[in-house]
């Protein structure tokens, strides 16, 4: 169900909005007055209890739509969907990543693709559809670096090769969507501990000695970035926002 109505309220797209870092920024937004369009890939049934939340909270201001990042068409799909539902677009987060090992010698092609399919590929064609409405709007994108596309991490190469492509695409769009659409990324750090070493102290002790702060960052800390960016930064376009406790001064 969409409605072609235009929103008075400015209108956020945000991709892997159903749990985790994506759901905290949803739930931000929509409290500063956004209408928010969710995303998913695979967690529908928490999507759409979001969904049910934010729209108990002010009627009509959510919606969601499940695509596969890694499919062009459904990519497609998701951003026209997203913009006819208020016919209007204002942000753009480009959240949803795909993130696992692929040791050199054992990689393979379809890992090549779902990698840069959910980090790369889908947040260009995202962001290339939605351009004409962000620049009506004088809205902006951020796209959601990584701290590793700048220090890779082992046993990560084709994780790390899209995560650095995507800084590159996130200044290059900067520069081409220039003055009407700003642009930035966010490089997290240590937020969430990723499920393989989430019960393991001794790995995570070794991670926390590689951060100055000494602790992980929280949703929230990506969340307050994200705003600075969206809110509080009129003048800023092109740039990545480490937020890693200062991981990245650390060889």
């Amino acid at each position: 169900m969409t409605n072609t109505n235009v929103s008075s309220a400015p209108v956020a797209l945000i991709t892997g909005s159903g749990q985790r870092i994506g759901e905290a920024m949803a739930r931000h937004l929509h409290a500063q007055g956004y209408h928010i369009v969710l995303h998913c890939r695979n967690s529908t049934q928490q999507t759409e209890l979001i969904a049910s939340e934010l729209n108990t909270l002010r009627d009509n201001s959510c919606r969601w739509f499940g695509a596969d990042l890694n499919n062009y068409d459904e990519v497609i799909k998701l951003g026209e969907s997203a913009l006819q539902c208020w016919s209007r677009m204002d942000v753009l987060i480009n959240n949803a990543s795909s993130y696992y090992p692929t040791p050199l010698g054992s990689a393979t092609e379809a890992q090549w693709n779902e990698l840069f399919g959910s980090n790369l590929k889908a947040p260009f064609f995202l962001s290339q559809l939605l351009a004409p409405a962000l620049k009506k709007s004088g809205g902006c994108i951020i796209n959601m670096c990584d701290v590793h596309a700048i220090r890779p991490i082992s046993n990560h190469p084709v994780y790390c090769a899209a995560k650095a492509g995507l800084v590159m695409l996130t200044q290059s769009l900067a520069k081409d969507l220039a003055p009407g659409v700003r642009v930035n990324g966010i490089a997290p750090g240590a937020i969430l501990w990723p499920q393989d070493i989430e019960t393991d102290a001794t790995k995570q002790a070794e991670k926390l000695a590689m951060i100055p702060l000494a602790k992980t960052g929280s949703p929230e800390d990506i969340v307050k970035a994200a705003w600075f960016l969206i809110h509080d930064a009129p003048y800023i376009t092109g740039q990545i926002l480490p937020v890693d406790g200062g991981r990245t001064l650390r060889q």
